[in-house]
């Protein structure tokens, strides 16, 4: 296990060769959303199952700021991307388990510097007081056999709970085009649908 600025603000990284991996760090194919799809504020905190309050004052003081398009003065809306959607959960789960707001900043930093496919093979863990990151089932191991983890998060099950969430809600494009949920449709308008087709 090899370690990167052990501190209690500082995250581990772990690093491990992907064969080793197991079941908390499957290779599953993750198709996030088009990087062009945006999510209003109230779309974003059903997503993420955060209040309102609580996004607009990670906003405000920087933790996950939005990155479809940020506030431009009085009146117009913010919209989070999939990635932003994704640490906003992250960052819930943190903070219902206790892990301080400087270490929350911390994982979040790091998070940003982590491509998609590789953000979701990781795992974070914590003990309350620091995270640690975790790439292989040996490394999970190894931290809750010295004493550390108490908790995980597998990024890539997060993943999966945001993509099945938001494939449900409506985005927007960054010129505020509506873009409607592949299931929004309702039943009876896929029947009519149907029948003149026919």
């Amino acid at each position: 296990m090899t370690s990167e600025g052990v501190s209690s603000t500082a995250v581990v990284q772990v690093t491990a060769d992907a064969q080793f991996q197991g079941v908390l760090f499957d290779e599953a194919t993750l198709r996030p959303l088009p990087a062009n799809v945006g999510y209003r504020g109230p779309v974003a905190c059903a997503a993420a199952g955060i209040t309102y309050r609580q996004l607009d004052y990670w906003a405000r003081t920087g933790l996950v700021v939005p990155t479809v398009r940020g506030a431009a003065g009085s009146g117009t809306q913010r919209l989070y991307g999939f990635r932003d959607i994704l640490i906003l959960r992250i960052v819930k789960r943190l903070i219902d388990t206790g892990v301080s707001l400087p270490n929350i900043r911390a994982a979040v930093d790091h998070l940003a510097t982590r491509a998609g496919e590789d953000l979701a093979s990781l795992t974070i863990m914590s003990d309350g007081a620091s995270i640690y990151e975790c790439r292989s089932a040996e490394d999970v191991v190894d931290l809750v056999r010295g004493g550390q983890g108490v908790f995980g998060i597998a990024v890539g099950s997060v993943w999966r709970e945001v993509e099945g969430t938001l494939a449900t809600l409506p985005g927007e494009a960054p010129g505020g085009a509506v873009i409607d949920a592949p299931t929004s449709r309702d039943d009876l308008a896929a029947r009519r649908a149907r029948r003149t087709a026919v």
